[in-house]
């Protein structure tokens, strides 16, 4: 089997050689030999989103200087409509066009709207809209507003996703960190969109502005669970989640995990001594004392071992589960002690918590060494 190239690799000589052949099929003055020297000018040293910006900026320098006839030249040489909600085929190859229009046509509203419109049918205009969301928030969120009724799905999700506060790759929205209230017309029309890939993005969206503004987005869920469908339901679910996992009473309260004196809760975890690159095992085991059903969100918070001795919490999602009148229920969850890219590991003893529906109902300790 081939060995597969890096992820920053994507954009590489043989994508800058299809662009080029793509706009010169719709502009036959267009210098393919230049923009290409131009894109893949010292390529290997940068990393995936320079090697997109040095893509766009071959572009600035080989089309026309008047942003909107670039612009047309662009959209006429995307290829066909998405045919289906998330098809995506090999649409990566269009990123360089969204970056053109936010790097360079800001200053041209119009133009550069119908582009992001045309181009989000492709691929997405998710981070090109970024720009325009700062420089014209109430034009660009009016427009927007009017595409969410779009019949295109790409379209509709886009409203959603290109307004994501804290969209992944995409730059911070600061203002809608600190006041997500333009987000939410547009997210009250796509709440039952019929495609589930328009209500993934709406659920994401929740979920980013939930780290921020916790409490607004449990009044609005709440409020969307009345005489909620199915799949709006599952919106309130997935955008809740982080709230869920970080144990927020509101959220789980919302979703009908509440906590309750008739349960009872112990773990164990085993073995004593863990080494690097073994694993634990959390042992669980609940009862429910009591005359009614219990809906149960069990987690288990491992509190790892820092530098200088403190530590630092993390949540891991365990199972979600109904617990009948009079029931006993046991849960195994094995863990493995790996370093990551984003964690070291650090010798000493681990607290593990037992979290049930956001409250911390038992605990246990290991011992963690880096060798045997």
């Amino acid at each position: 089997m081939a060995e597969r190239k890096p992820f920053k690799d994507w954009f590489d000589r043989e994508a800058a050689k299809r662009l080029a052949a793509q706009v010169a099929a719709v502009w036959p003055g267009f210098d393919q030999r230049r923009f290409l020297r131009l894109a893949t000018a010292g390529l290997g040293g940068l990393e995936f989103h320079d090697r997109i910006g040095r893509f766009s900026d071959a572009f600035r320098a080989t089309l026309p200087q008047e942003v909107p006839a670039a612009l047309d030249i662009l959209v006429s040489s995307l290829p066909p409509v998405l045919p289906g909600a998330e098809d995506v085929t090999d649409s990566w190859l269009q990123w360089p066009l969204g970056r053109f229009i936010a790097d360079h046509g800001v200053p041209h509203f119009e133009p550069s709207m119908a582009a992001m419109l045309a181009l989000t049918q492709r691929f997405s205009a998710e981070f090109a809209v970024r720009p325009f969301l700062e420089t014209y928030p109430d034009e660009t969120y009016k427009r927007l507003l009017g595409w969410t009724t779009h019949p295109s799905p790409h379209v509709r999700r886009w409203c959603s996703e290109g307004t994501r506060p804290r969209l992944p790759w995409g730059r911070r929205l600061q203002a809608l960190i600190e006041d997500p209230a333009p987000s939410w017309p547009l997210l009250e029309a796509l709440r039952d969109d019929p495609e589930p890939y328009v209500r993934k993005s709406v659920a994401n969206h929740l979920n980013d502005i939930s780290k921020d503004h916790p409490e607004a987005v449990v009044d609005r869920c709440r409020r969307w669970l009345k005489g909620a469908s199915p799949g709006r339901r599952w919106i309130v679910r997935h955008g809740l989640r982080s709230l869920v996992k970080a144990g927020h009473p509101g959220a789980l309260a919302a979703l009908g995990f509440r906590p309750s004196a008739d349960l009872a809760a112990t773990l164990r975890v085993s073995p004593p001594v863990v080494c690097l690159g073994e694993s634990f095992e959390c042992h669980a085991v609940f009862t429910n004392n009591g005359p009614a059903p219990l809906d149960l969100v069990v987690d288990y918070r491992l509190h790892f071992v820092r530098q200088r001795g403190r530590t630092g919490p993390k949540v891991f999602k365990w199972k979600t589960l109904r617990l009948e009148a009079g029931e006993t229920r046991e849960l195994r969850k094995r863990h493995p002690m790996r370093p990551t890219s984003i964690r070291a590991l650090y010798p000493g003893v681990h607290k593990v918590e037992l979290q049930v529906n956001g409250t911390a109902r038992a605990a246990a300790r290991f011992e963690f060494k880096l060798r045997s």
